[in-house]
C-alpha cells in the first residue's frame, strides 16, 4: 500500500494534515493506497508558491511555453501505457479505454502548443487621425482545476494545457478516488521543462475544494462533476469574485429514426451506453426509438448484445467493460435499478447479480437494459452514471425531440437517421450543447470547445478550444497616439476620434 503525495514547487510533498482517504482497486475491492487531505494551511502555502512562480512564467514567451508543452506531449506519447495502467488500477476502466482518454487529452495538449497563434491580438491602424488601436490577451494568475474520477487524465488535460499555454499557473485537485495519474502528469511536466511552482497537485476532498474556493490567491476555477456540486462551486466561486466554468451532469438521449441503419445504431448504443461502465458524462443513457416497429427492431438486436457483454477487470484484454469506481457507487446504481423495477419499467437485462470468479469483492455491475421507461421515473430523470440503458418509446419525432428539450440536462445528444432534413432540424432546434448526427458520443475535437446547456453547465465559457483561451486570459485594448509638433494644451471634453 502506497501513500499518494501532493506535488508542490516542482516535487512531491508529503501531506501534513491529519485526515486521510483510502484508494481502492475497483476490480478486487482491495485498498492500494491513501492520500492525506490537504487542509487550508497547506492549500494557502501551495498557492503562495504558485504566486511566486507566476510573474516569471507569465513573462515567458508563448513560443517557449509551447516548446515545453511539445516536450510533454512527446513524453505522453512514449509512456501512454504506463499512465493507462495507473488509471485502470484506480478507476477500473479497461486499458484500451484508458489509453483512449489519454489520447483525447493529448489532442488538447497539441492544440495548446499553438500558443503563439492562439494569443495573437488584433490591430487596427488609424482608428482616428494618427491613432492606432490593438488588443492583447494576458494571463489571469493562479487558476485551479477540480476534476472528477471518471477521466483522471483527460479532464485535467482539458484544462491545464490551455491555462499553462496562456501563461497561468495551475493548481490541480484531482478526484480522491483515482489520484495517482495526477502525480505522473506533474512529474512529466517538470521533466519537460516546466518551471517549479507553475503546476501544483493538491490531494484532497471537499475540505480542500472549499479552501481553494475561499483563497483569494485563486482567480479562476474550472470544475467537472455532478450538477449539484457544479452549481455550488459556480455560486461560491463567483460570489468570491472568481471566474468560473463548472460542468455538471447529463442525461444524454439518442433518437433512432425508422430509417436508421439499425445495426449501426445498436453498435453505437453498446459503446456509448456501456463503455467505461457508463461512467461518462457523454454516455448515452436513454435510447428513444421512434415508432413501435423501430423499438421492436432495436430491442431484438440490442438484448442479446447486452447479455453477451464481456465484463472483467480492466487488465483483461478481452474485457469490454470493467467495474465501477467504488462500492458505494455500485450500491447506488443497484438502487436505481430497484427503483426502475418498482416504478413499472420492464427490466429486460438485469446486471445486479453479476459476479466474477476470482473477483468476488470487485465493484461489478452487469450491463442493464430497461424497456418502456416513462418520463416520470427516476431512472429517466436522474443521472445514474452506470451501465444502465433506458429505452423510451416515442410515437413520433416531435415526441422524441420534446423529451430532450424538456429534460433538465442538456449536455450531449444524438440522432441516427438517413434523412438529411430530419438531421438538420434536429441539429438546429434541439436544446443541447453538443449534437451528434449518426455519432453517438459527439465530444468535440480539441480545437473546438466542450460544454453543455441548461443544468449541464454553469458559466459563460466552454472548455478547451478558443473558448478555453478566452476563459484563461483577460482582454486588454490599447489605444495609441504619438503627438507631432507643438502640444496644443489640455482638452477638457470627451475625447472623440476625428
Amino acid at each position: 500500500m502506497i501513500t499518494i503525495n501532493h506535488f508542490i514547487g516542482g516535487r512531491q510533498a508529503e501531506g501534513r494534515g491529519t485526515r486521510t482517504s483510502a484508494v481502492y482497486n475497483p476490480a478486487t475491492g482491495a485498498q492500494t493506497g491513501s492520500i492525506t487531505i490537504a487542509d487550508a494551511d497547506e492549500v494557502r502555502a501551495a498557492i503562495a508558491r504558485a504566486q511566486d512562480a507566476f510573474p516569471k512564467w507569465a513573462a515567458t514567451t508563448p513560443l517557449r511555453r509551447a516548446r515545453i508543452l511539445n516536450a510533454f506531449l512527446r513524453i505522453l506519447d512514449e509512456r501512454i501505457d504506463q499512465l493507462a495502467a495507473v488509471i485502470t488500477a484506480e478507476h477500473g476502466k479497461v486499458l484500451s479505454d484508458a489509453k483512449g482518454e489519454i489520447q483525447r487529452g493529448m489532442e488538447v495538449v497539441e492544440f495548446a502548443t499553438a500558443a503563439p497563434i492562439l494569443l495573437k491580438g488584433e490591430f487596427t491602424e488609424n482608428v482616428g487621425t494618427r491613432v492606432d488601436s490593438h488588443s492583447l490577451r494576458q494571463p489571469l494568475g493562479v487558476v485551479a482545476g477540480i476534476t472528477p474520477f471518471n477521466f483522471p487524465a483527460m479532464v485535467p488535460m482539458w484544462m491545464f494545457p490551455v491555462a499553462l499555454a496562456c501563461g497561468n499557473c495551475f493548481v490541480l485537485k484531482p478526484s480522491e478516488r483515482d489520484p495517482s495519474a495526477s502525480l505522473l502528469i506533474a512529474e512529466w511536466l517538470t521533466e519537460a521543462g516546466l518551471p517549479d511552482g507553475v503546476f501544483t497537485v493538491l490531494q484532497g476532498d471537499k475540505e480542500t475544494v472549499d479552501a481553494l474556493l475561499a483563497d483569494p490567491g485563486i482567480v479562476a476555477v474550472s470544475f467537472v462533476g455532478s450538477t449539484p456540486i457544479a452549481r455550488h462551486i459556480y455560486q461560491t466561486a463567483t460570489a468570491a469574485g472568481k471566474r468560473c466554468q463548472a460542468l455538471g451532469g447529463a442525461k444524454n438521449h439518442m433518437i433512432i429514426m425508422p430509417d436508421a441503419d439499425m445495426d449501426q445504431a445498436v453498435d453505437a448504443l453498446m459503446g456509448a451506453a456501456y463503455g467505461s461502465a457508463g461512467e461518462r458524462c457523454m454516455a448515452i443513457s436513454v435510447a428513444v426509438p421512434v415508432g413501435e416497429k423501430t423499438a421492436d427492431a432495436l430491442m431484438e438486436r440490442l438484448v442479446p448484445r447486452v447479455r453477451a457483454l464481456k465484463i472483467g477487470p480492466g487488465t483483461d484484454p478481452e474485457a469490454e467493460m470493467g467495474p465501477v469506481v467504488t462500492k458505494p457507487h455500485m450500491e447506488r446504481i443497484k438502487g436505481y435499478i430497484d427503483e426502475g423495477v418498482a416504478a413499472g419499467a420492464e427490466l429486460v437485462v438485469d446486471g445486479r447479480g453479476f459476479r466474477m470468479q476470482g473477483y468476488e469483492d470487485g465493484y461489478f455491475v452487469g450491463g442493464t437494459l430497461f424497456d418502456r421507461v416513462t418520463e416520470d421515473m427516476s431512472i429517466y430523470r436522474e443521472e445514474i452514471f452506470g451501465p444502465v440503458l433506458s429505452v423510451v418509446r416515442a410515437d413520433s419525432y416531435a415526441t422524441a425531440a420534446r423529451l430532450i428539450n424538456e429534460h433538465e440536462f442538456g449536455n450531449g445528444t444524438a440522432i441516427f437517421t438517413r434523412d438529411g432534413d430530419a438531421a438538420r432540424e434536429f441539429a438546429h432546434q434541439i436544446q443541447v450543447g453538443m449534437i451528434g448526427i449518426n455519432v453517438p458520443i459527439p465530444v468535440p475535437m480539441a480545437f473546438h470547445s466542450f460544454g453543455g446547456w441548461k443544468a449541464s453547465m454553469f458559466g459563460d465559457h466552454h472548455m478547451h478550444g478558443s473558448e478555453g483561451v478566452r476563459f484563461y486570459t483577460r482582454l486588454k485594448t490599447i489605444t495609441t497616439r504619438w503627438p507631432t509638433g507643438i502640444r496644443s494644451g489640455a482638452d477638457f471634453i470627451m475625447p472623440t476620434m476625428k
